[in-house]
């Protein structure tokens, strides 16, 4: 499968003001992309520049402001700079003239509790060598891999290039299929694309179009038609598939036509599978026959679009969950990485989009504190097929037992 431009591996360097991150990102890109100058706080939004690392491919890195900016405009660029942390793989906390604190300390709890892997590069080693002192301080705090650098004497920047290498998690840049495990060479998957008001003029969306392509990877045949044509090639064509995966928003008519010895899921279930934490959308799925009047449903959006009455997040998927409880339910939607209205333990459940334009690890990100909390999490297509009541039919292409689907 292709990766598209959000979906390379995202790389943040972080450090206090003037303590050489952007001309550490200049020299690690070899490229003038990051505003370097000797006047504090000269970094202000976060600065993304692509970048080739060898045996990894495309990366992301990102420049961030200082950790310890001040003022009421520095502390929105700090917060800019910690909304960063949601949507990376790996971090370099770059500190220089053996300084280390509270402002390192609290970004390696953050680190920490985000399971982000990183690193720490001390700069300036030209001018100020590591002191046993400070080695020793920041070994209270993690066993993270120091690195003595210099910008100006950049001698050892391929050992911080293979660092980085060994730090990104393989899974932020390994190969991971829609159809892993479930589509096999010259098997015919029936791919049901509805052509309605949110699909672009002339175009299919995105995981329709990231499924075609997945199919031809694994040299599987994909063969794409609406709905009004799928009982009609089902009696006619005599071709037995060995999958159906549909949007969602039709799986009730499809499930009524697709045979129940052939089996159908849907395109966010693929993505669900690919991006999310599959084990717990499945246990937190059932929950939404729990809900009660007046419960808050939280709905993630991975990015932002034009609202028309089709929608499915904000405009289908409550009116089905309102007629599926008969219940009087409040609903929020936060697009992207927006900010929620209340406290994640205000919500009873969150539903998440497919999540096709996250990586794995920003969608991860994006659930955890509603995770840590113990609120249960489902994903649209989930939640969509057990409102219609084939739930388990849409996931047991995926699991080998059902006693977790209960």
């Amino acid at each position: 499968m292709s990766k598209g431009r959000d979906l390379k591996p995202h790389i943040a360097v972080f450090g206090r003001r003037n303590n050489g991150k952007s001309s550490f990102i200049n020299r690690l890109v070899d490229q003038e992309v990051a505003i370097v100058s000797d006047q504090p706080g000269t970094t202000t939004d976060p600065v993304k520049k692509s970048i080739e690392i060898f045996g990894i491919g495309p990366a992301i890195v990102i420049d961030t402001a200082g950790i310890d900016d001040v003022g009421e405009l520095g502390g929105k660029r700090v917060r800019k700079t910690l909304d960063i942390l949601s949507i990376i793989d790996c971090a370099i906390l770059v500190i220089a003239n053996n300084q280390f604190g509270e402002f390192e300390i609290d970004l390696i709890n953050k680190f920490n509790d985000l399971d982000i892997p990183f690193f720490i590069v001390h700069n300036k080693s030209d001018q100020e060598a590591l002191s046993e002192e400070t080695q020793n301080l920041i070994s209270e705090y993690t066993d993270a891999r120091i690195i003595e650098y210099s910008n100006l004497q950049p001698a050892n920047l391929p050992d911080i290039i293979q660092l980085l290498k060994n730090t990104i998690p393989s899974s932020a840049y390994q190969s991971v299929t829609l159809f892993e495990s479930i589509i096999s060479e010259k098997e015919i998957a029936l791919l049901v694309t509805p052509i309605d008001n949110e699909a672009p003029e002339g175009r299919l969306i995105l995981p329709q179009v990231m499924a075609i392509r997945d199919m031809l990877d694994h040299h599987a045949i994909s063969i794409v038609l609406q709905l009004e044509e799928l009982d009609f090639f089902l009696k006619n064509s005599g071709i037995r598939p060995k999958l159906v995966v549909t949007d969602s928003q039709i799986f009730n008519q499809v499930d009524k036509i697709v045979p129940s010895d052939i089996p159908l899921t849907g395109f966010s279930i693929l993505f669900a599978r690919l991006k999310g934490d599959f084990e717990t959308y499945l246990k937190g799925t059932p929950h939404l026959k729990n809900l009660k009047d007046g419960d808050k449903v939280l709905i993630f959006e991975s990015c932002s679009h034009h609202v028309n009455c089709d929608d499915i997040g904000r405009f289908k998927i409550p009116n089905w969950l309102r007629k599926f409880t008969g219940k009087s339910l409040e609903f929020e939607v936060v697009s992207s990485f927006q900010q929620t209205k209340h406290d994640m333990g205000e919500y009873a459940i969150v539903i998440q989009c497919g999540g096709c334009m996250f990586t794995r690890k920003q969608l991860l990100n994006r659930m955890k504190q509603a995770v840590d909390q113990g609120i249960p999490v489902t994903n649209y297509g989930m939640a969509i097929a057990y409102m219609h009541g084939i739930f388990h039919r849409a996931v047991a292409i995926f699991i080998e037992q059902n006693e977790i689907l209960t």
